[in-house]
């Protein structure tokens, strides 16, 4: 490109007009600017803080509720709702035949009912244990709820209450069942209370001690499968051991013996404290040892400790997941 005579050298591409690379004029006007701010209403929360106790209510809920499939796919109702019906479904007969028979008394005592369905008990601990904790350890969401505010005894004290509260429906409602057939059949209204409130009493111990073995066992086996093979084994082995043992201190004819051995399986616990404690028939035919309160009160201490134990244990336990 020629240049006017005297005029100096133009070096590079001359630039052209309105292009991107040319500068705007010193007085023209600048770009109208593209950013634009909504206002989209935003406002603080001003409502009320509801704080640990709402937290605790609604962990307690949730967990309950899981425990029988409720608010979960169709396929986990199954489980929970087979074995309540196989919990109800003796005590159902049973009403039937006391009121069509006019029978004189229930065939089965309201604190051996629960002892001798204990398999359908150990099933579901064993079922609802692993899904009660084991699921948050292993896809470590537990960190979540302690974004709010709730602490670890509050998570573990939840836990424990929704499991024992799962464990207590599905032991306490054939009982009931049975207190409302007894009246139907016109049998002793002061006989049927009685027992029937030794039932409760027998069951909320168990759904105590049941449940924290399970929570125990199923917060240190984060996989669901391993979690449900260990509190079943658990359970069965340390019935059969007991009363393998009882029976050779039986053909020994060492009664004393046999009673203080039934402190070393869940399931003989609760019927030895609800034999001598609560003056009701042992479940079991063996079953005999030292009577008297004292028996009853040992019973009851060691099922109270163990109870404390399993919650203790369960602290130590989400102590060392990092939970304050």
């Amino acid at each position: 490109m020629a240049t006017a005579p005297g005029a100096p050298p133009v070096h590079g591409p001359t630039p052209i007009p309105n292009s991107p690379d040319t500068p705007n004029p010193p007085n023209a006007p600048a770009d109208p600017p593209t950013d634009v701010i909504h206002d989209i209403g935003y406002r603080a929360y001003e409502g009320p803080r509801l704080g640990r106790g709402y937290a605790r209510l609604s962990l307690f809920s949730q967990s309950l509720r899981g425990a029988y499939g409720l608010g979960r796919s169709a396929r986990s109702k199954v489980l929970p709702m087979i074995l309540l019906g196989a919990m109800c479904a003796p005590a159902l007969i049973m009403v039937a035949v006391a009121v069509f028979t006019n029978m004189t008394g229930l065939p089965v005592e309201y604190t051996r009912y629960a002892v001798l369905l204990q398999a359908v008990i150990t099933l579901f601990v064993a079922a609802q244990a692993p899904q009660a904790v084991s699921r948050d350890l292993r896809f470590k969401t537990t960190p979540l709820y302690f974004s709010r505010p709730i602490e670890r005894v509050d998570y573990v004290a939840a836990k424990y209450a929704a499991l024992t509260a799962a464990v207590f429906l599905l032991t306490a409602l054939p009982l009931l069942i049975l207190y409302v057939g007894a009246l139907l059949a016109k049998l002793s209204f002061a006989h049927q209370t009685a027992g029937f409130a030794k039932g409760l009493v027998a069951v909320l111990l168990l759904s105590l001690l049941f449940a924290g073995i399970g929570l125990v066992i199923a917060a240190v086996t984060p996989r669901r499968g391993f979690g449900v093979a260990a509190v079943i084994v658990l359970f069965v082995i340390s019935y059969g051991a007991v009363s393998a043992v009882q029976g050779v201190a039986e053909n020994q004819e060492k009664y004393d013996l046999i009673g203080w051995l039934g402190l070393f399986s869940p399931i003989t616990l609760i019927d030895g404290f609800q034999t001598w404690f609560l003056g009701a028939t042992s479940a079991f035919p063996h079953e005999s040892g030292p009577p008297g309160l004292f028996a009853g009160l040992v019973y009851l201490l060691v099922v109270c400790a163990a109870v404390a134990g399993c919650f203790a244990l369960l602290m130590r336990r989400y102590r060392k997941v990092g939970l304050s």
